[in-house]
């Protein structure tokens, strides 16, 4: 797995940022997630090695998975990224946003239907935010996109905003805090994404996990192998 955070830092904006692990990291080392500043890795798709060859090797990366690539405070460094992602056409680019109602106000101006090497995922996690975000999110023009429910913390209905959708991705919430999440919801949006025949994977449980009305609680590195032993994946069919 290639990452590339070409800043750090994030602000709580959503409902699902109560418990965000980003944030409890950065206090234990005492740094203050709320300034945004880029970091050393910020040409990493372009750096190259004496013989000439990129350093990051081709494939899928990870962007920004550890604030979010359409953040206020980064506006003014995201034109040099685009012009990476575009010239490294052999990786293709994920982001996960919060901030999807930004899009229209970050995207390079070739943009025209979107990036073929880029995917884009909208993170929800209750009804309101995804009516919300998934409203905006349905009439963007990106060519491959997903949808994140992690943390779940309520049932949503999504199907009516599935058109279009590559993979929806389940995940309950890991804090001792943390806010429980129940099967039952996990298993309405996999029904969703049958009858619409989009992927759907069940990435993690949540700390507090409610399955047939008995609450379990799990260690946090239990969480995805306990999603994975549900065994309730689906792949589309073609």
């Amino acid at each position: 797995m290639t990452m590339w955070n070409p800043w750090r830092g994030c602000k709580k904006c959503s409902d699902g940022c109560l418990h965000c692990y980003i944030h409890k990291g950065d206090l234990k080392r005492k740094i203050n997630t709320n300034e945004i500043i880029k970091t050393k890795d910020f040409k990493k798709p372009i750096e190259k090695l004496k013989n000439g060859n990129y350093k990051m090797k081709s494939g899928m990366v990870y962007l920004c998975f550890s604030t979010d690539f359409l953040i206020e405070e980064a506006d003014e460094w995201r034109d040099e990224c685009w012009q990476m992602i575009k010239k490294r056409k052999d990786c293709t680019f994920l982001f996960l946003t919060k901030r999807i109602d930004r899009f229209m106000n970050c995207i390079p101006n070739d943009w025209n239907e979107g990036y073929d090497n880029v995917v884009v995922c909208c993170t929800i996690e209750n009804q309101k935010n995804a009516d919300y975000k998934l409203s905006i999110f349905e009439c963007l023009q990106i060519k491959h996109k997903c949808i994140t429910a992690q943390p779940l913390l309520e049932n949503i209905n999504i199907e009516k905003y599935l058109d279009n959708i590559e993979l929806v991705v389940v995940g309950g919430e890991s804090d001792i805090n943390a806010r429980p999440l129940e099967f039952d919801w996990v298993l309405n949006i996999r029904e969703q994404c049958i009858r619409k025949n989009v992927n759907f994977e069940f990435r993690q449980c949540g700390t507090y996990f409610i399955k047939n009305g008995k609450q379990f609680k799990l260690q946090t590195k239990d969480l995805t192998k306990q999603a994975k032993l549900a065994n309730i994946d689906y792949k589309n069919i073609s």
